[in-house]
């Protein structure tokens, strides 16, 4: 057993598979990084990915385009955050409460379109979407085919989380959207519109938090099941802390999710000796081991889960 794991052929295998696993995460935590740095909390992220899930099956379904699919995912995903908005900006509540509250709801919700959809079928399948190999960077031995042979949405997630590392290094406005979370009334007497700010974070984190969901769909899997994420909403939140609320941690943390998640795949696949039960349960200790790592290293905002009510102290 231990010579079949300690080969090239199984690191080659494993960490393309790390990357698999790792790309809806890292979508869904950097739409919650930028959502978090203002301020506010999104439990509900398993519902964002859900919407996006069902919404770009459904469009590209009955559209039978990719494209379509895609949008119609963001849009899914952007209508849960922004009830999510709704909620906790216009209404102050309970930041909390209303994501596990849509949790719940998008679970019921996504099930019952699924049924209408499916007419008594039990399986649809979709096209997904190709790869695209990059000549000579692909052929690297070990992380050629990880990370240079993929499809367009996995190349586009890294170049998201550069982007977003220097717009909140290099730009006023990356610093606005921070200070927010830190001091929103500090940053309204600037002069920063708090909830302006506030609702454009909510659209990127549903349209992330959508295409996380769709990735699952239209790339990997080809179809969607009730339930479907399975708590990848949750992992996306723990990456978030582990990776101390900025965007390349939060990619790193996906990482080691993905990797952990790829880990029990590919053990039970080889036969390891261990109830599948057992294994099914290692990216989630793992998620739990890398928190109770990180109890004290916390970059949080100062303000997080905090509504902000213009005029009060």
């Amino acid at each position: 057993m231990l010579e079949q794991i300690f080969t090239l052929t199984f690191f080659t295998a494993f960490l393309a598979a790390a990357v698999r696993m790792a790309v809806p995460l890292i979508y869904a935590a950097l739409g919650e990084v930028f959502l978090e740095k203002t301020g506010i909390l999104n439990i509900g992220l398993e519902g964002v990915m859900l919407g996006g899930a069902f919404g770009s099956f459904a469009g590209a379904f009955y559209s039978n385009s990719l494209l379509v699919g895609f949008l119609c995912g963001m849009l899914g995903g952007c209508l849960v955050s922004v009830i999510h908005g709704f909620l906790c900006i216009k209404l102050f509540q309970d930041q909390s409460v209303s994501g596990i509250a849509l949790n719940i709801f998008m679970l019921g919700v996504t099930s019952f379109g699924y049924k209408l959809m499916s007419a008594g079928e039990s399986y649809q399948q979709i096209e997904t979407l190709k790869r695209i190999r990059i000549p000579v960077l692909s052929r690297i031995p070990l992380i050629g085919d990880a990370f240079f042979n993929q499809d367009i949405m996995t190349y586009l997630v890294f170049v998201l989380v550069i982007l977003a590392s220097v717009f909140y290094r290099k730009t006023s406005s990356g610093l606005a959207f921070s200070s927010i979370g830190e001091n929103p009334q500090s940053a309204d007497a600037a002069g920063i519109s708090v909830y302006g700010h506030q609702w454009a974070a909510i659209v990127v984190n549903g349209v992330l938090g959508g295409i996380g969901g769709a990735v699952l769909v239209l790339v990997q899997l080809g179809k969607f099941s009730e339930n479907m994420i399975s708590g990848r909403g949750y992992i996306a939140l723990a990456a978030v802390i582990l990776g101390r609320y900025t965007p390349l941690g939060a990619m790193g943390a996906a990482f080691v999710f993905g990797g952990a998640n790829a880990l029990q795949i590919r053990l039970q696949a080889m036969g390891v000796p261990l109830p599948t039960q057992a294994l099914a349960m290692l990216p989630y200790v793992i998620t739990l081991l890398t928190l109770l790592l990180s109890i004290g290293k916390s970059n949080q905002p100062e303000k997080l889960g905090k509504p902000y009510i213009r005029g009060s102290r």
